[in-house]
């Protein structure tokens, strides 16, 4: 038996999240068009045959002086510690630049367990820069083309990791495929639902707290009380909308969602506040970004 974990890091936007999902086979990390999407270090579990790989989906590498991109620095850099393989996924239909370079720089120690998948060869045509920006960074048989979302080259990316994982018992049983708790992933959700229904820099200054799980009505409904929080008074008409019709309409989506997610009947609470320029607050962003 052969298990390893795998980091999976990029530039925002590069396609991790996809990828991921594809390859584990189920949603384990929420997908939007708004960068930097991804906030934690969510892991999920491929097992075929007598190998388990493990995956930790990071957030884009972004070069930020601002405290909420400083701590998401450091949860990527804190994921190469003790995996075996570190899988850095380029996005070829975005021309090779300034943060690419950077992101080199900081996966170049790890040449000995690096692996190069060069993503979204369905739409982009800069695979060949890239390739030549990478130089000899890496073998050339350490290097995939690949489309996450189409699922071209994802079986022969599979098999690299598979072939670089040490030898080791299952970290988990087979039919797992995340480890994430209840309470994150229905956070996750909603905020998925929010960050698809807004505009400009809102999605940016949305999180979720989960204030309540808990079983009613003899076990068959699940009642989850959520609020969604944004940094400014000015921000929370836009998250409610007119009526509250935006805050419904996330609200609905959320729960069809939930459903295919638990067995149980949902009934989702989900009320909006402000907590200002939580971006800011360190305390926060270490126990939402970890």
């Amino acid at each position: 038996m052969k298990s390893g974990f795998v980091s999976i890091v990029g530039r925002p936007s590069s396609g991790k999240s996809t990828l991921l999902n594809h390859i584990c086979g189920h949603k384990i990390s929420i997908v939007a068009e708004v960068p930097q999407t991804t906030r934690n270090a969510i892991r999920g579990v491929h097992t075929r045959g007598d190998t388990q790989l493990v995956f930790v989906d990071t957030p884009g590498y972004h070069v930020s002086e601002r405290e909420f991109n400083k701590h998401m620095l450091r949860l990527i850099t804190e994921s190469f510690v003790d995996v075996d393989v570190v899988l850095y996924l380029i996005d070829c239909s975005r021309p090779p630049g300034a943060e690419e370079a950077a992101l080199r720089r900081l996966v170049a120690p790890l040449a000995d367990r690096l692996v190069v998948g060069i993503n979204k060869i369905d739409v982009g045509r800069a695979a060949s820069s890239h390739r030549r920006a990478i130089g000899d960074l890496v073998a050339a048989d350490r290097i995939v083309e690949l489309s996450g979302m189409e699922g071209d080259g994802v079986n022969e990316l599979v098999a690299l990791l598979q072939s670089m994982a040490p030898i080791g018992e299952f970290f988990y049983p087979p039919e797992f495929y995340t480890d994430q708790d209840p309470e994150f992933r229905a956070a996750e959700i909603i905020r998925e639902k929010a960050i698809r229904r807004l505009r400009e820099e809102v999605p940016h200054s949305v999180f979720v707290e989960i204030s309540d799980m808990e079983l009613v009505e003899s076990g068959r409904v699940l009642w989850i009380r959520a609020f969604l929080l944004v940094e400014r008074e000015s921000q929370l008409g836009i998250v409610v909308g007119k009526k509250g019709a935006g805050v419904r309409a996330i609200r609905t989506e959320a729960e069809r969602e939930l459903a295919e997610l638990f067995p149980q009947r949902i009934k989702l609470d989900l009320r909006v506040k402000v907590s200002k320029d939580w971006r800011k607050n360190d305390t926060i962003l270490r126990r939402l970004i970890r």
